[in-house]
């Protein structure tokens, strides 16, 4: 009789392995939109693959690998055989571009065969939603036929892939982050003249002070530990003209005529942007191989590997920076703003909502919310993943460029340049927003 019960728990779950998101994760999500679940799956198998190469780059992680006897081609053998494993593939910036290069594919393939889906009565919406037991099967394969590729000119070519992929993928973070703000101060101005409660006119006074504080206090630290008095011109070139820029945008934003036309600009968007724009020049001069770094963390952290301080200060960024490859806000962030839903192809109030439901064991289900129409265009949903992969890729290995020493590693002017331009073209977004009304006044801009 157990062995019966055995075998059915078995069948049930291969059964959700291979049906819809919602069977899968009934249990964990039972209040959720099955569009959603699906989106949390496909992002849980970038962070599943982002966890191994972050593991597959940590310092000493290959000279415990040669030690096992009969393993690493180069090591100690057994019995006189040859060792089969190249340690150096498997480990260290080989492996984190061939895992990348993994999920890119695996991303890139779902991004072009779900291309022009509009409803999930077409067959390939039963793929989007589920199979996800040969998916995972999928993704396995990919990886582990990426790590018998020959290196060859692999590496470098793939290398120019990433830092394409990388920018495009920060454009579409710049402008997300350009819009969440502007959707944070039009939703807390709204709350606070629709209501009698003023306090929220505290907090964006509040929220627009700290941002404030906090850019201004990195631009002292950059002065401080990114500069010295008679060298390091390049970063005081950075420090300085991003400073001049974000004074520019906080001026423009309160004009009346901005104010006039663009009704819903303001000091907090511009606060944000700035610390955003500081952050992204401490990220750029820690990449600078010249002598003028003075990597912070490793100040603070006093740890004799750098390799796993850096590890640690990405980590620890990833939670509260916009464009970061683990940041909650990558590719699985809803909005109804009508500019974000039409960047991401979605159709505002696509699909069916609703509640959980209620099955015939009593137990609340997930619902399906894709019945009359998809609630987002999974084409470019996969195409987003495919370019946050690359992007991991990149910051993992610091845009480390394959053809130089792998002691230059930890630095590129590469990464430098990517990241300052990123800033630029940030403020320069954001100033468009402002400018715009005012150049197109026949226009209608929400």
């Amino acid at each position: 009789m157990g062995a019966c019960m055995a075998l059915c728990s078995m069948a049930s779950c291969a059964s959700c392995l291979c049906g819809s998101a919602p069977c899968l994760l009934c249990g964990c999500c039972p209040s959720s939109k099955s569009s959603t679940i699906t989106r949390l799956i496909y992002s849980f198998f970038l962070l599943l693959g982002t966890i191994v190469s972050v593991i597959m780059i940590l310092p000493g992680m290959e000279d415990q690998l040669r030690k096992i006897p009969g393993f690493c081609v180069g090591g100690d053998s057994i019995l006189g055989l040859d060792n089969l494993v190249d340690c150096d593939v498997i480990l260290g910036y080989k492996s984190v571009y061939r895992m990348c290069f993994a999920m890119t594919c695996f991303f890139f393939f779902f991004s072009a065969i779900m291309i022009q889906v509009r409803s999930s009565k077409d067959c390939r919406a039963a793929v989007q939603n589920g199979f996800w037991f040969f998916k995972f099967l999928m993704l396995i394969g990919i990886t582990v036929g990426a790590f018998f590729i020959p290196d060859g000119m692999f590496h470098t070519v793939w290398f120019y892939f990433g830092a394409v992929g990388s920018f495009i993928f920060i454009i579409i973070q710049l402008i997300l982050l350009i819009d969440f703000a502007y959707s944070w101060n039009k939703v807390w101005v709204e709350n606070a003249e629709d209501g009698e409660n003023k306090g929220w006119f505290a907090g964006l006074l509040f929220f627009t002070v700290l941002h404030y504080a906090l850019a201004f206090t990195a631009l002292v630290l950059f002065y401080v530990y990114y500069t010295k008095p008679d060298d390091c011109t390049e970063h005081k070139v950075f420090i300085s003209l991003n400073l001049i820029f974000c004074i520019i945008i906080s001026v423009v934003s309160v004009l009346p005529k901005v104010q006039e036309a663009q009704p819903l600009s303001g000091l907090l968007q511009s606060s944000l942007i700035s610390l955003y724009t500081m952050y992204v020049t401490w990220s750029a001069m820690t990449n600078n191989p010249s002598e003028c770094v003075l990597f912070l963390c490793f100040k603070f952290l006093t740890l004799k590997n750098k390799g796993v301080a850096r590890l640690f200060c990405l980590l620890s960024v990833s939670l509260i920076v916009p464009d970061s490859p683990l940041s909650p806000s990558l590719s699985i962030r809803s909005s109804s703003n009508t500019q974000v839903n039409k960047l991401m192809q979605t159709e505002e109030g696509g699909g069916s909502g609703g509640e959980g439901v209620v099955g015939e064991d009593g137990l609340l289900r997930a619902v399906d919310n894709e019945e009359e129409a998809v609630s987002y265009s999974y084409s470019f949903f996969h195409f987003h993943l495919c370019l946050a992969s690359l992007y991991i890729m990149m910051t993992l290995t610091n845009w480390y460029q394959p053809d130089t020493s792998v002691q230059k590693m930890s630095n590129s002017m590469p990464a430098v340049w990517v990241k300052i331009a990123s800033s630029w073209l940030g403020l320069a977004l954001y100033l468009w927003t402002l400018l715009a009304p005012l150049v197109f006044p026949d226009r209608e801009f929400n």
